[in-house]
């Protein structure tokens, strides 16, 4: 195989990597999956993509579709991803993983069963500002990293969202404030303990149970001696948006910005601190698609072109990059099942603790990588 024919499941957020695989010589983009068959054919013949279809599992059955990219509602990203496995398919998909520990376990099972590449498209773990640190540490100029913490604040209690996320226990969508901690020391999660905090509104907690405005999560880490902070907000919680991470070392430490656009501080000496354009990440990826990590614009001979696809933090590209290649190199991909499986279950168990009072818990061995 020299070329992966990808359908994309989900045409909003899903949308942007279509221009990825149609730039890219690597993949070919032959079809597309929208529950709403107007909107599908009017995004297939702008994007001139031959296959369209509203039912999932009849994609499926297409023997020239090689690898799936599931980019649906949260609820369907567990049995889309468990029925795309047992069809022979490779699969990529937004996160969270799913929902539950049996279903996260189920997707375990089969990615090392089929043999096909699993990959949960962790945006945090791709981001111009994580690559820009992950080079600094690998360069050794922040010395010995001593504690991570990460933050995902979000208020969505204003209309509008689909239903299934008002009251959603803030642990349960993790990963954004997880990943890049687990990430930068290449350890998995192995305890929890969470505390809860805050009251959301009598309504909001009908659906899931859960009371808390804001879930915050220490975290141990197997074989390390670094401890870890995750905190989420999601309801009734006035702060603009942020996905962050802050990263201490004995030589030199990170803190993400505040407000967005004052970019973030490098501490470095004794108490320097710098504020740093983090730069691109288009030096790193094969030229066809290397644009669309750019922050937002090219500017070439006073003509301004925005870039579709550019969005959260360039990272769109460097997953696609990464999903891909793990295919045509048939091997695990960076963000395995497994490696996906502990930070969405870390997320859960935090819940978990925080239900029961700060009660410290384990994660399964199946969820270690």
């Amino acid at each position: 195989m020299d070329r992966v024919r990808v359908a994309v499941v989900g045409l909003g957020f899903g949308g942007e990597f279509v221009p990825i695989y149609r730039a890219w010589d690597s993949t070919e983009c032959v079809a597309v999956c929208r529950r709403d068959r107007d909107k599908l054919n009017r995004f297939a013949d702008e994007f001139g993509i031959p296959k369209r279809y509203a039912d999932y599992r009849e994609m499926l059955k297409d023997p020239d579709i090689d690898a799936v990219h599931i980019n649906s509602d949260l609820e369907s990203h567990a049995w889309m991803a468990i029925e795309a496995l047992k069809a022979g398919k490779h699969v990529a998909s937004t996160v969270t993983m799913a929902m539950t520990m049996e279903e996260c376990e189920e997707i375990v099972r089969l990615e090392h069963e089929t043999g096909k590449v699993y990959m949960m498209m962790e945006t945090a773990v791709y981001t111009r500002e994580f690559l820009y640190f992950k080079k600094l540490c690998d360069e050794g100029k922040i010395g010995r990293l001593q504690f991570v913490r990460g933050s995902h604040q979000q208020n969505m209690s204003l209309p509008g969202w689909p239903s299934y996320w008002y009251g959603l226990p803030p642990m349960w969508y993790p990963t954004h404030a997880i990943a890049p901690l687990s990430e930068i020391l290449r350890r998995p999660v192995k305890r929890v303990r969470c505390l809860g905090s805050g009251r959301i509104r009598d309504e909001y907690q009908v659906r899931y149970g859960s009371p808390f405005a804001a879930e915050s999560a220490q975290l141990e880490f197997l074989n390390s001696d670094v401890a870890g902070e995750a905190t989420r907000t999601l309801f009734d919680t006035i702060r603009q948006y942020r996905e962050s991470f802050d990263f201490y070392g004995t030589e030199g430490s990170f803190e993400w910005e505040q407000l967005a656009g004052e970019h973030p501080v490098l501490f470095t000496g004794f108490e320097d601190a710098t504020r740093v354009r983090v730069p691109d990440t288009d030096h790193m990826l094969p030229p066809q698609i290397a644009k669309f990590s750019l922050e937002h614009q090219i500017i070439d001979d006073q003509h301004v072109s925005f870039i579709q696809g550019s969005g959260h933090g360039g990272s769109h590209p460097h997953m696609v990059h990464e999903w891909i290649s793990a295919i045509l190199e048939g091997r695990p991909a960076h963000v395995s099942a497994r490696v996906a499986a502990n930070w969405t279950v870390a997320g859960l168990l935090a819940h978990e603790s925080a239900m029961l009072g700060g009660e410290v818990l384990d994660m399964p061995d199946w969820a270690l990588f």
